[in-house]
């Protein structure tokens, strides 16, 4: 297991368009050197689906695209990642729309599990963004936010740094109109708007500042980015940068 602190599995049983059930599951690895393009990873899924290997293989490569290809813990990348989809035809069914959703529901839940266990973590973020021009440019967005050290300093440091964020988008390289852009923090149980189509919300002295460093201090903090200028989505995983994660990386020797 390396570095990881505890072991990641993850299965799900869906219903196919055809009425029978098919199961899918999955276990993986991975908390350090871990940025788009996978990272220092390894995952093995299996499933009961009949199908060929380049069925399988165009249905995980989605999959990985929305899941393991959006999570960043250092933004260092790695040459031995490996995702793996094994499988063993039993079911006798073939893949479908519902196998898909079902395979990148799991491949995110396992994606999720690998930031919240990053190196040296102590919080984890899950950063949606919405309204960019499309998929592609929604995604250059998550990923730059997560892949920020100075957002992952201010989320170790509970603060609520909105320009830090809006900054990441900004460089990211996707369209971005600072006049219309929101952005939204939320946990559990609490969501605030700090940014609302281009006018700050939470300053000095607001109770959107207190909720906001509030919902900082929690575990688990979505970051919810509106860029209003289309349709297109996604949606990164991430977590903080903490004074562990350096002491870690310069003890450990190879």
């Amino acid at each position: 297991m390396t570095t990881d602190t505890y072991s990641k599995e993850f299965a799900v049983e869906t219903t196919l368009k055809s009425g029978k059930s098919i199961r899918i599951g999955g276990i993986t690895k991975g908390s350090g050197m871990i940025a788009p393009n996978m990272g220092t990873m390894l995952c093995f899924i299996t499933t009961d689906i009949k199908a060929s290997s380049s069925e399988l293989s165009t249905a995980l490569k989605k999959a990985v695209d929305a899941s393991f290809n959006m999570v960043v813990i250092d933004g260092d990348e790695s040459t031995n990642d490996t995702v793996i989809l094994m499988a063993n035809g039993e079911s006798g069914e073939a893949i479908d729309e519902n196998f898909e959703e079902a395979l990148e529901y799991l491949c995110c839940q396992l994606a999720s599990m690998m930031a919240k266990d990053g190196e040296g973590a102590t919080k984890f973020m899950e950063v949606e963004v919405k309204g960019a021009v499309n998929t592609e440019e929604a995604r250059l967005a998550a990923k730059s936010v997560v892949s920020s050290p100075l957002v992952k300093t201010a989320l170790f440091g509970a603060d609520p740094n909105w320009g830090r964020i809006v900054a990441a988008v900004g460089y990211s390289g996707a369209d971005i109109d600072p006049k219309v852009v929101s952005v939204s923090l939320e946990s559990d149980n609490k969501r605030v708007d700090v940014v609302d189509n281009g006018i700050v919300e939470a300053f000095e002295g607001t109770s959107q500042l207190e909720e906001a460093e509030d919902i900082m201090e929690e575990k688990n903090i979505r970051i919810i980015i509106d860029l209003g200028l289309g349709i297109g989505k996604a949606t990164a995983y991430g977590c903080d940068l903490s004074y562990d994660y350096v002491s870690i990386n310069a003890e450990y020797t190879t």
